[in-house]
């Protein structure tokens, strides 16, 4: 029993071993913070047996001496909100990526202070005899708040191993393994948020708007037959201030109405935009509404609005603007025309307006004035589509219908993380 006990504590006792190493690195901050590449210095420790056998599997400990990185003077960072991940090579004797993880556990880190990345560990089976050499390779470190954000960082040189394992016996397991935790492999944004394809059927003679056009076809608006009246799409063109300068966007929008009684049932549809979420958006966070343009026969604003997203939304996939829907109840006799108007976007305590250029009629409809409708109303808006207030939404559009390219807060609030993180020291910006 005794023979039995100190085998296994000759097991558990083999000894380990620390190596640092330091490799010049290139890391990549999220697209839509604006920023360059920019380079620094990595330090890491690797920890791991000296000696095991093969069918082995060891524990690997990669530890941050010094992270590539500074927090600037732009954003703290709260307390558990950063996470390290990467990958190390295993070669020699045995070729694997082992796939490293940290917990989100960090301190508080302020402005203008070194950035705190927690440990990271990893598995390797252990599958031939002779020496396999640990190499630290590419990292990726992902902040959670406000906004879930990723930058993934490279060596731009070789990089020499920090450790190496003998490995002694023959037979067991054949050929390499990750094992141990997933690799976390984020995708950078590439696009930015997209909005909808509205769910009515549009007009078959839509298409952009010459400014002269009266927009959709009304006829017995108030003739008791007609109920449904589908606007013309036209292209707007949007004024937007951001937290990184103003921006101009363009987006195709339709208006549709259902009569009701004096009354119409409007939604206004957003189209053909294509683009992608920049970064993860939390569940009910983002809440959209327009004031509608009247015109014609009629003055004032109809406001219409939109439900929060029900669902979060992953960095990379497609966000969409659902229909905006409000009651327009007229306070004249006659034909009024209806166009897209200031655009607001309401997420995260963060309002943000965006201001047509161009006024653009969708929809005409032929009218009857209601008691207390909107001819001469409080509305702040009248056929020019108000002023914008401030806040930050929206960059530039495509090329073909150059769709509204950005959610301000989404724009502004991950251009702020990105500029916290990833400010590195020592070192210079990449490509000067």
């Amino acid at each position: 029993m005794l023979g039995g006990a100190g085998i296994l504590l000759g097991v558990a006792a083999a000894p380990a071993q620390a190596a640092e190493v330091s490799y010049k690195t290139e890391c990549i901050p999220p697209s839509i913070s604006g920023l360059p590449p920019v380079e620094g210095t990595t330090k890491v420790e690797v920890t791991a047996p000296a000696e095991a056998k093969v069918g082995d599997e060891v524990t690997i400990t990669w530890k941050f001496v010094q992270a590539a990185s500074k927090n600037p003077d732009v954003l703290d960072l709260d307390k558990d909100t950063v996470k390290p991940t990467g990958t190390l090579k295993a070669a020699g004797a045995q070729t694997a990526d082992i796939a490293m993880e940290g917990p989100r556990s960090n301190p508080a880190i302020p402005k203008n202070s070194d950035m705190k990345l927690s440990d990271m560990t990893g598995k390797l089976k252990l599958t031939a005899a002779g020496d396999v050499t640990l190499t630290p390779d590419a990292y990726n470190i992902n902040v959670s708040k406000p906004l879930s954000t990723d930058t993934k960082c490279t060596p731009k040189e070789t990089v020499k191993p920090a450790a190496t394992i003998k490995v002694t016996g023959s037979g067991g397991d054949t050929g390499g393994t990750t094992g141990g935790l997933p690799t976390v492999t984020p995708t950078l944004p590439t696009g930015l948020p997209t909005l909808p394809t509205g769910s009515a059927t549009p007009s078959p003679s839509a298409s952009e708007s010459d400014g002269n056009d009266t927009g959709g076809s009304t006829t017995g608006g108030d003739g008791g037959g007609q109920s449904d009246f589908t606007g013309k799409e036209v292209s707007v063109p949007y004024a937007c201030k951001t937290p990184i300068g103003d921006k101009n966007a363009t987006s195709p929008v339709q208006i549709n109405a259902k009569k009701d009684g004096g009354s119409f049932d409007l939604t206004v549809q957003f189209k053909k935009s294509v683009m992608d979420s920049p970064a993860d958006i939390p569940a009910d966070s983002v809440k959209p509404s327009m004031e509608v343009v009247l015109g014609g026969s009629d003055k004032g604003t109809v406001h219409v609005e939109g439900p929060t997203n029900a669902e979060a939304i992953k960095s990379g996939d497609p966000i969409e603007i659902p229909d905006l829907t409000g009651t327009y109840k007229p306070g004249a006799s006659g034909s009024s025309t209806l166009s897209p108007g200031v655009l607001t976007v309401k997420a995260l305590g963060t309002t943000t307006t965006c201001t047509p250029t161009k006024s653009e009629v969708s929809l005409t409809l032929d009218t009857t004035e209601q008691a207390s409708g909107a001819s001469g109303g409080g509305s702040a808006a009248s056929g020019s589509g108000g002023t914008a207030s401030g806040g930050g939404l929206a960059e530039t559009g495509s090329d073909s219908h150059g769709a509204l390219k950005a959610l301000g807060l989404v724009a502004g609030t991950v251009v702020l993380l990105g500029g916290a993180v990833f400010t590195f020291l020592p070192g210079r910006r990449a490509g000067g």
